[in-house]
């Protein structure tokens, strides 16, 4: 069964920077479209960073852009999501998905906390 693990969530404070990875199992993230939402409870998902299946197109948010970049590593079948110059508003639970052939795969999320 298809499925993927994000890691590298944590507390930092305000300016610096965390790197999340999503392991892909079951499935070749390079056959899908792939990226990171993130949710604040009581507010919806946002799309923060997305990914064509080869990673030849990325779009950010415009709350991230410039300051963060989505990659894929398909030897190690994972996403990166490097978060730079970061702010107390990306606190938030991120959650990276895969899209493809009909179907939405889900990680389970990561918390990222920032202080001020």
């Amino acid at each position: 069964q298809a499925r993927l693990v994000e890691s590298g969530g944590g507390l930092v404070q305000s300016g610096e920077s965390l790197t999340l990875s999503c392991v892909g199992y079951g499935l070749t993230l390079g056959n899908y479209a792939s990226g990171w939402y993130r949710q604040v409870p009581g507010k919806e998902r946002e799309l923060v960073a997305a990914m064509t299946q080869i990673g030849a197109s990325t779009s950010y948010a415009p709350s991230v852009e410039g300051r963060f970049t989505i990659s894929k590593d398909h030897a190690r079948n994972t996403i990166y999501l490097q978060m730079n110059s970061l702010r107390p508003e990306d606190t938030a639970v991120y959650f990276c998905y895969a899209r493809g052939f009909g179907a939405n795969v889900w990680g389970p999320g990561t918390q990222v906390t920032v202080s001020t």
